[in-house]
């Protein structure tokens, strides 16, 4: 294969939607994750980001579309798929009454590993997770950090092409954070393809080599980070906040280069302390009252809040 050319894909996603009823978590979500990449799933609470790995996993079936894992259909080949799949889940799922190495030992046997090559294995994860020296405690001993670390190494024991990590570091301390970046890096060195929900623009920055935009279940841009903002181009965003609802009509006639939302304004600019001034005056021309004025530099945050309107923290309850 030409070193330059584009790894294959190891994950495919074509279509798939998925409908509770009437409400529709996922719509069309088209996505392609190449081999050997971190891909970064970004997005609000609510987006539909566990929605996609719960089918990701054949946990879910999708209401319509297909998704390939390493050319196997999740639907039709659902026993190759678990092979090549190692799922960390945003809930800690662990025994607190076991170590750290019972744990371990416990999921290992469930992917089929026996005798020296689970215990060898075992060693090589707690290694790897930075507690060799903790494996004989017990779970309900562990800090929230370690309990993360240990929930991650219950899903790569048996060495997955493919990694889906749901929210990985929801409640962590900082330093546990790192060291769960580090792990993720080692993971992706040694061959592992890794696909990494989360709603921190900071970790997607950091960890991922392309990023898909995903809100109320559809995806909405995806690229490398530069790619992505590239979006917005060199512009920062000036974001005005009103208190409440505003006439959109009196707003867009006042101000024609604004991107006027039902409580917000927003206005990319290169210089937005020059045209300040004048957009307080007129604002108060129009007798609008303000919650807020900021001025966000280009980022995964400008971007997200000029592709929906709202930032990425604004979101509800995870689906």
């Amino acid at each position: 294969m030409n070193p330059e050319s584009p790894a294959p894909a190891m994950l495919e996603s074509v279509g798939v939607t998925k409908d509770y009823g009437t409400l529709r978590a996922l719509s069309d979500v088209d996505l392609e994750i190449r081999q050997y990449e971190i891909f970064g799933l970004l997005g609000p609470n609510g987006a539909g980001k566990t929605t996609f790995i719960s089918i990701a996993t054949t946990f879910l079936k999708p209401t319509r579309g297909t998704l390939r894992i390493a050319g196997f259909d999740v639907l039709e080949d659902t026993p190759r798929v678990k092979e090549i799949l190692g799922v960390v889940p945003q809930e800690i799922s662990l025994y607190e009454s076991l170590s750290g190495e019972e744990n371990l030992a416990f999921f290992g046997g469930l992917y089929g590993l026996r005798g020296k090559m689970l215990r060898d294995r075992v060693r090589e994860v707690l290694a790897l997770l930075g507690l060799e020296e903790r494996g004989r405690d017990l779970v309900s001993k562990y800090s929230g950090g370690m309990k993360r670390r240990i929930n991650i190494g219950a899903g790569i024991l048996h060495r997955p092409r493919l990694i889906l990590m749901d929210e990985p570091t929801v409640g962590v301390d900082p330093q546990s954070r790192h060291h769960i970046f580090s792990v993720i890096e080692d993971l992706r060195t040694g061959g592992a393809t890794i696909l990494y929900t989360t709603h921190y623009m900071d970790e997607a920055e950091r960890l991922c080599d392309r990023i898909a935009i995903i809100d109320h279940g559809s995806v909405i841009a995806c690229g490398t980070h530069r790619e992505l903002v590239a979006v917005i181009g060199e512009e920062s965003v000036l974001e005005v906040a009103f208190k409440g609802p505003v006439d959109r009509g009196t707003m867009e006639a006042a101000f024609p280069e604004a991107d006027v939302r039902e409580d917000r304004m927003l206005v990319r600019t290169m210089d937005p302390a020059a045209i300040l001034p004048g957009m307080i005056a007129g604002l108060s021309g129009v007798g609008v009252d303000l919650a807020g004025i900021h001025v966000l530099e280009p980022d995964l945050e400008t971007v997200f809040l000029h592709l929906t309107g709202h930032r990425l923290r604004d979101g509800g309850a995870e689906s």
